[in-house]
C-alpha cells in the first residue's frame, strides 16, 4: 500500500531558509520542513518537468547535510544545492534506461549505486542517495534498488525523482513517501520573473514559451540570443513551404544550428571544475567522486545538447502553428504563446489554415518522439522526414485553396 500523500497545510514559519527558497510549492516545502526533523528513509518527488522537484531535492539534501538544518549559507548548503556535496550520490540515466550493471564496480548502474549506500560517507554525517528519472529504472535495476530500500543503511536518505511515477514499480514506490510538485501557474512564473527585474511583457512571453518551466523561462528571458532556436525553426518552416528542396535545406540548417549550440557548451566544464581542484589541477581527495560525476554529467549534456536544441525548436514550431490555429478560429491575441509576434502570425502564409496547422502539430509531435528515442542516432533523417511532410502539407493545402478559388 502506498503511503498517504503529505498534508496540504502552508509552509511553516520555521522552514529552513534553503527550503523556503524553493518557489511556488508551499505544500511540498511544508512537508519537507517537517521531514527534515525526523526523516524517513526514502522519498519520491513527483511532478512535471520544470515544477521544481529537482530544486526541492537539492534544498532537502542541503537541510539534511547542514549542521544547522539548512541555513542556506554554509559550505554544506552551497555544495548540496549545487549537487556537489561529497555525501551526495546521484544516479541518472546515461542512455535510454538505468541499467542493473554487471557488479558494484560498474559505474552509474543500480548495483554500483546500491553498494555505495552501505559505504562510510567521505565526510561525517548523513548520506543522501538520489535517483533522477526513477521511472527509467529497468526491472532488474528496480529490484536491486528495492533491496536497499527494504534494508536501508543507517543515516541514509533516498530521494527518487520522476515526472512519470506511474511507470515506477509499485514495490519501489510503496517504500517511499511521495511528495507532489504540481505545475507552476503562469501567474507565479510571471510574478517571479518580474521580481527579478524583467518587464511583465518579457516575463509573460518567456513563461509561455517555456511552458511554465521557471528555470527555462529564466534562460529564455536573458536575451534575444536565447530565442535562437525559435528563429531557426521558423526560418526552416518557411524554407519547407517552398518545396522538397527547401525542406531538405531546412533540415540542414536546423541540424547545423544544433551543432553550433553543442559547441557553445564545450567550454563550460573547465570553469565548473576549478573550485574542486588543487594547485596542480588535480581533484581534491574529498571531491574526486564529485569531479568524476561532473565530468560524466558534462559528457551526457554534450551528447544530448543537439537533441535538446532540436526539441526546443520543435516546441517552437508547435507553439507557432498552435497560435495560427488560435487566430484562424477567431481567438484573441492574448491567447497566443508567441505574444511578441502577433503581426507575423496574422500575415502568415495562407496555405496554413486551421486544419493544416493541426496536421503540422501531429507531424511535429511525431518528430519530437523520434528525437526523444536515444537509440535513434540519425537526427538528420528525423528532420528531413519532418520538413518533407510539412512541405507536402503546404502543397496539399495550396492545391485545395486553388481548387476553391477556381470554382
Amino acid at each position: 500500500m502506498r503511503p498517504p500523500d503529505p498534508p496540504t497545510d502552508a509552509v511553516a514559519p520555521q522552514a529552513p531558509p534553503v527550503i523556503r527558497d524553493v518557489p511556488g510549492q508551499a505544500q511540498a516545502t511544508a512537508f519537507l520542513t517537517r521531514a527534515v526533523r525526523q526523516p524517513h528513509h526514502a522519498y519520491l518527488f513527483t511532478g512535471p518537468e520544470g515544477s521544481g522537484k529537482r530544486l526541492g531535492m537539492r534544498a532537502f539534501a542541503a537541510a539534511l547535510l547542514c549542521e544547522r538544518g539548512g541555513c542556506g549559507e554554509c559550505r554544506a548548503c552551497r555544495l548540496a544545492v549545487g549537487e556537489r556535496h561529497p555525501n551526495m550520490l546521484i544516479l541518472e540515466p546515461t542512455g535510454p534506461d538505468i541499467l542493473v550493471g554487471k557488479d558494484a564496480s560498474d559505474p552509474n548502474t543500480a548495483r554500483w549505486f546500491a553498494a555505495r549506500a552501505y559505504l562510510t560517507p567521505p565526510e561525517p554525517g548523513r548520506k543522501v542517495m538520489v535517483v533522477v528519472q526513477a521511472d527509467r529504472l529497468r526491472i532488474e535495476a528496480a529490484d536491486v534498488l528495492l533491496k536497499a530500500l527494504e534494508e536501508p543503511p543507517a543515516d541514509t536518505v533516498f530521494v527518487l525523482l520522476s515526472a512519470r511515477p506511474d511507470e515506477i514499480a509499485d514495490t519501489v514506490r510503496s517504500r517511499c513517501q511521495e511528495v507532489a510538485f504540481p505545475p507552476l501557474s503562469e501567474a507565479f512564473v510571471v510574478d517571479a520573473l518580474v521580481k527579478e527585474g524583467l518587464t511583465e511583457e518579457r516575463a509573460r512571453l518567456a513563461g509561455r514559451l517555456a511552458g511554465g518551466n521557471l528555470g527555462r523561462a529564466r534562460r529564455l528571458a536573458r536575451g534575444d540570443q536565447e530565442l535562437t532556436f525559435r528563429s531557426v525553426a521558423l526560418s526552416a518552416a518557411a524554407l519547407a513551404s517552398e518545396g522538397h528542396a527547401g525542406a531538405l535545406s531546412a533540415a540542414e540548417d536546423l541540424a547545423a544550428a544544433a551543432k553550433v549550440f553543442r559547441a557553445s557548451l564545450a567550454e563550460e566544464l573547465a570553469a565548473d571544475l576549478e573550485p574542486f581542484l588543487d594547485e596542480r589541477g588535480r581533484p581534491e581527495e574529498a571531491f574526486r567522486a564529485v569531479v568524476r560525476r561532473m565530468e560524466e554529467q558534462h559528457e551526457r549534456r554534450l551528447r544530448r545538447a543537439e537533441r535538446e536544441f532540436l526539441d526546443s525548436a520543435m516546441l517552437a514550431l508547435a507553439a507557432y502553428f498552435r497560435d495560427l490555429a488560435v487566430l484562424a478560429s477567431g481567438g484573441d491575441e492574448h491567447l497566443l504563446i508567441n505574444l511578441d509576434r502577433p503581426g507575423d502570425l496574422a500575415s502568415a502564409d495562407p496555405r496554413w489554415p486551421v486544419g493544416g496547422a493541426g496536421r503540422v502539430l501531429g507531424a511535429v509531435e511525431e518528430a519530437r518522439a523520434d528525437l526523444a528515442d536515444e537509440t535513434n542516432l540519425n537526427l538528420r533523417l528525423v528532420l528531413e522526414r519532418l520538413f518533407l511532410r510539412l512541405s507536402d502539407l503546404v502543397t496539399a493545402e495550396g492545391s485545395l485553396l486553388a481548387a476553391r478559388y477556381n470554382r
